[in-house]
């Protein structure tokens, strides 16, 4: 138990404050992108395996993985009503559409297989939907590191403590409780502007696709009792096609501008 506290509280904080200095050196679509991995979930998913066991982490999973969907739509959200509102109102907005996303998914019960495509198909419409919003903003607020982290270690624990009276599949979408959007998102938003909050957001969609293959491929496999192998294997499918979206899908940003350079 101690082993399991001690990765509460040190691993997703640090993983948090990695993508933070990533996103300062590289921008925010990057940090949004590196945070779309199983940066928060793994780690939660891991410990309500050695806490309630493989089987309960397997629906989990699931859970997690229908969870993207909610996650989407309050990407979306915060993204057009930051048009018109503040760091505020545009959270409060995104957190009500990602609670009403839960509660229509709770009560959606599908396969696997099908919950994985249903996922990806709102990953290629969402990538498609988010607004305009100029470029992102150059300046950051070098003191909030602290609370960053300080905000992952806290969903950790409280959705881990909870997860026995949660059940497993509503376990499994509070383990995607938009922690990267509001820690990441908000900071963002407030420090550089309405520019580095929405790339930030898009950044996290294209990360989205290679999340999915780690929850149904964690579902399946811990379904054989094999822990180790089932997230190393989990981790390792996602880590291949988290790098291939990247690559893939900001290809075409970059072939406009390439051309428009070879047409002067």
């Amino acid at each position: 138990m101690n082993a399991v506290l001690v990765l509460k509280l040190t691993l997703v904080p640090l993983l948090i404050w990695l993508v933070t200095l990533a996103g300062r050196r590289w921008g925010p679509a990057v940090a949004g992108w590196l945070s779309a991995f199983p940066i928060v979930a793994g780690p939660i998913l891991f410990t309500l395996t050695l806490e309630q066991g493989p089987a309960f982490a397997a629906h989990a999973a699931e859970g997690t993985l229908l969870a993207v969907v909610a996650i989407l739509v309050f990407s979306l959200a915060y993204a057009w009503a930051s048009a018109r509102f503040g760091v505020a109102g545009s959270m409060t907005l995104g957190l009500l559409a990602w609670a009403g996303s839960v509660a229509a998914l709770q009560a959606t019960q599908l396969a696997p297989g099908l919950a994985f495509v249903l996922v990806w198909g709102a990953l290629l419409l969402a990538s498609r939907l988010f607004p305009a919003a100029g470029p992102a903003g150059t300046g950051t607020r070098r003191n909030d590191l602290p609370w960053r982290m300080l905000a992952g270690a806290a969903l950790v624990l409280a959705v881990t403590a909870g997860a026995a009276h949660l059940g497993a599949r509503l376990s499994g979408f509070f383990a995607m409780f938009p922690v990267m959007g509001t820690v990441l998102v908000g900071f963002a938003h407030a420090g550089t502007g309405r520019g580095s909050a929405v790339a930030l957001l898009r950044g996290m969609v294209t990360g989205f696709f290679g999340f999915a293959v780690f929850c149904v491929v964690l579902s399946m496999r811990l379904r054989e009792g094999a822990v180790g192998v089932a997230f190393a294997l989990a981790l390792g499918c996602a880590l291949v096609v988290h790098v291939a979206a990247r690559r893939l899908l900001a290809r075409p940003s970059v072939l406009p501008a390439a051309q428009a350079t070879a047409k002067t």
